[in-house]
Formats: C-alpha cells, structure tokens, sequence
C-alpha cells in the first residue's frame, strides 16, 4: 500500500533525508520509535513511564540489559529535529506523580530524545561499539495515521465510502442529521462557502459523535475534523463527503468541485507531508490500543477497532531491507501492538486480552510478517492505576482489583468522588476471543449489566522503600515492551 501514498517527488526527499541520517548515525548510533494509537489509549502516559523508568532506573525484571546491570545510565538530550515540539516529559511527570491526575491527551506531533549508555553484552561488539544509543521517541495521533489512506482514494471514493459507513446500525442514528443535510444538496448547484461549511460542520459533529465513550469508535478520517489545530476554520478542513456522485465529473464552478479540490488540497497539505516527514523516517513503532472502551460499547465498536487497527497498520513501511536499499529507505522493522488499561482488569484475563488485541490485528500481522517484520502483541498498563485482591461473596471468593475511581465514574447506581479508594470486581474475559466481535456475546450495546465493568482510575501513589526512596511508576509488562522495542539495540 505504501507505494500509492507517495509521489516520485516524496520518495526523492525521503531518500535524501534517510541517506543523511543514516551517515549522521555512523557516529551517533540511533533508533526512530513512532509512538501512536487513538485518542485514549494512552500515549502520553506510554512515553512518560518509558522515560520514567529508564532515567531512574526503575523494576524492568523483562528488559535484559537493565536486568543485568549493562545500562550506565540515561539521560534527556536535546531532540535533533528543530520545528517539531518538544514532548513536554518534566510536565506530565509532575501531573501523573504530583497530583495524580493523567497528564493531556496528544493533539498534535512532538519529540523526545531519550540516550542510554551502556556495556554490550558482546566482548566483539564492545571493541567497535560506542556503548551509547539515542532514542528518538516521535508521539502522534492515531486519528492522523488513518488519514494515509485517503493517499489512494480519489473523493468519490471518499465519499461513496463514508455513506456506506454511516449506514452501518452503529453510526446510522448518530450520522441522520448529516446525511439528511447532504441529500437536500444539489452537488452541480454553484460553489457556496457557508452550504460547504454548514456540511464540513456537520460531518465534523457527526465524527464527534462516534467517538464518545458509549460508541466508543475508532474508524474516522478525517484525522484533522476531530484535531484541527491551527489549521481549523482553513478551506482544507472545509470540506464533506458528497452522496450519489456515481463518478459523475464535476462541473467547473459546482459544490462538488469545490469539495473535490478541497479534498485533494487536504491531502497535499496535510497527509502528505505528515507520511514523508514523520512515518517514512521511522525505524520501529507501537501502536497502542484501548480495547477496554470498545469492549465496553459492544461489538460494533470492536468490529470498528478492528477495521482501524488494520487500516493503520498498513500505512506503516513494514520489512527488512539490504545494506544498499537501507542507506535510502527506511523500514519499519519492529512493530508492537500493545492493549492498555491492562490494570483494569485482573491479571487472570490479562491473556485473554491479549488474544482479542491479536485476533482483530491477525490481517495487519500476517502482511507486516511476510515482509520480514517482527510482530508482537502485549497486554500492558504502562502506569499501573490498581492493585489485585479477593473479596468474599457467600461462599465465593472473587478476585478483585482495588483503586481510587475518578471523579464522576459510575457502576450501576454508584458514582465515585475521585478520593475513595473501591475495590472492583471487573468480569472475566470471555475464552474464546471471536466471540467479542459477535452480537450475542454478552456485550450488547444496550445491555445494564455488561460482562465487563470498566471504569478509569487515578494514577497511583507512588511507593517509598524503608529509606525514604521513592519508587518510580509501577506497570504491567512495559519491561516486556522495552525488551522488545529496543533490546536488541543495547545487546
């Protein structure tokens, strides 16, 4: 797919820049890690604890090199790219450990480089290694990663691909005020401003819609109709698809070429640009998934997921090259497909989410491993909210997991204050992960006691040791990710 989504003018730039950075690598060994997922997953709280633990050495049983006490020490460096902002890491720290409160969700592109010096493992590889590996951490939105595919598809495509999503029974209430106003358009009528706002407008706030907590949905490009940025209000983000189009051309001065024209300035502008100067650079990537809110909204919403994740995935430039195709092109040889929030659940259904992450990324895994990729899927908490206990119910002992609830989260009639730490019972899992995708599952979008109960929780208070030494953020399995990330790099 990745072939469609650049011109001969894009690959030229892309191999100029791979080329540069590949002679600047020589001396200053590197690795590119893309950070992305929907809005909610956690990317935010992903690079803070990644950062966290590795600049104070925190409990990472499953990351070889600080296991074995190779890592010398890490350190924030200044980033090597001057117009992308800088993550703001020494903010959302103070958030998540001072006041306990999740840091902002990620709204636009940032960077972070993180350099960690250590001893190879190797007695050969010590002799010609720097012993040192700068992490270039790139944190964007998934809403924007699903815009890459709109490279491939002309407007009417678009367009005839937005209706038939928003017939589907999980959009079509949410989507009735917009397609009402798009059937009462005449798309050869003359270009109007306000009637291509009043539909821009429109399809933005049926967009909004599906991706509230109880739709839960996660296929809605375009990316920058929910994250306008500075850009909003612009004649690119002014834009709707159209209905019944049935590749009719468009009449110079018509709607519909006034709406095609802003599509294709859409994607030379904004999609374009965002493909070859952030993900053709990118040497490995995880691609966070909250799976708990789509489980919790029903199967549509995981059928949704489903849809894009695999949509993702497939913009990404998957593989291995050769020493000379390398020098010009960079490929994504790693990627990590990570389900979050696994703290809201206990441990014995950590497995089980993990094999329902696996099951809706099955068609992205198998492309990405025949190119040569390596694939993996973990079930994680990057900053671990909870911790695990038993309640007795009868004669029944529960397992349970026990935290401090947002202000404003509800079970049943129970709403929480934010200060009273609650012990939960959050369901099982089903066994067989298929049946999440299927209506009868128990998770209907309708149902008042759901198998599931999710609710958010606050950061948690962070341990001391008998010393006095504060402890650094607990997780479920980020040593996992790390290992798999860059471990290889510090072998």
């Amino acid at each position: 797919m990745a072939t469609s989504l650049t011109t001969f003018t894009d690959e030229a730039r892309i191999a100029l820049d791979t080329l540069s950075g590949r002679a600047a690598g020589l001396f200053s060994p590197s690795v590119r890690l893309g950070v992305t997922g929907l809005s909610r997953a956690g990317k935010t709280v992903f690079i803070s604890a990644f950062v966290h633990n590795l600049l104070h050495g925190g409990r990472l049983p499953l990351f070889e090199a600080q296991k074995s006490g190779r890592i010398a020490r890490a350190y924030l460096e200044e980033q090597p790219d001057d117009a992308v902002p800088r993550f703001q890491y020494e903010d959302h720290i103070a958030a998540l450990v001072n006041e306990r409160i999740w840091p902002d969700s990620t709204r636009a592109i940032s960077e972070l480089r993180l350099t960690i010096e250590y001893e190879s493992a190797s007695g050969w590889n010590r002799l010609f290694s720097a012993g040192k590996l700068s992490v270039d951490i790139v944190d964007y939105p998934g809403e924007w990663l699903l815009d890459l595919p709109l490279l491939g598809k002309s407007f009417d495509d678009f367009s005839k691909e937005a209706f038939e999503m928003a017939l589907l029974p999980v959009r079509h209430e949410l989507s009735a005020e917009w397609r009402a106003l798009s059937e009462a358009t005449n798309a050869d009528a003359d270009a109007d401003d306000p009637a291509a706002r009043r539909l821009a407008e429109a399809f933005a706030a049926y967009l909004k819609a599906c991706k509230l907590d109880e739709r839960a949905l996660s296929t809605l490009p375009p990316g920058r109709f929910l994250m306008p940025g500075d850009m909003e209000g612009s004649p690119a983000l002014t834009f709707a698809p159209l209905p019944n189009l049935s590749g009719k051309r468009a009449r110079t001065g018509s709607l519909h070429a006034m709406m095609e024209r802003r599509y294709e300035a859409y994607k030379t502008h904004v999609i374009r640009p965002f493909f070859r100067e952030h993900i053709a650079r990118l040497d490995r990537q995880i691609v966070l998934i909250d799976a708990m809110q789509a489980l919790n909204a029903g199967p549509g919403a995981m059928l949704d997921l489903e849809r894009a994740v695999t949509e993702i995935l497939a913009c990404f430039r998957p593989g291995r090259g050769n020493f000379l195709t390398d020098l010009v092109s960079k490929r994504i040889d790693r990627i990590l497909i990570a389900a979050t929030k696994a703290d809201h659940l206990h441990h014995e259904s950590h497995d089980r989410l993990q094999a329902i992450v696996r099951r809706l990324s099955e068609r992205a895994i198998a492309r990405a491993n025949f190119t040569g990729a390596d694939v993996d899927v973990v079930a994680m908490a990057a900053v671990r909210a909870t911790r695990e206990g038993t309640v007795k119910q009868g004669r029944e002992t529960l397992p349970v997991i026990l935290g401090t609830p947002l202000a404003g989260e509800t079970i049943g009639d129970q709403t929480f204050d934010g200060k009273t730490e609650t012990a939960i019972f959050p369901g099982d899992l089903p066994e067989r992960p298929g049946s999440v995708f299927e209506a009868d599952n128990g998770h209907r979008q309708d149902d008042a006691d759901p198998a599931i109960r999710f609710v958010r929780f606050r950061p948690p208070k962070l341990e001391q040791t008998a010393e006095g030494v504060t402890l650094s953020l607990p997780h479920i399995r980020l040593d996992r990710a790390l290992q798999f990330l860059i471990g290889d790099r510090l072998a």
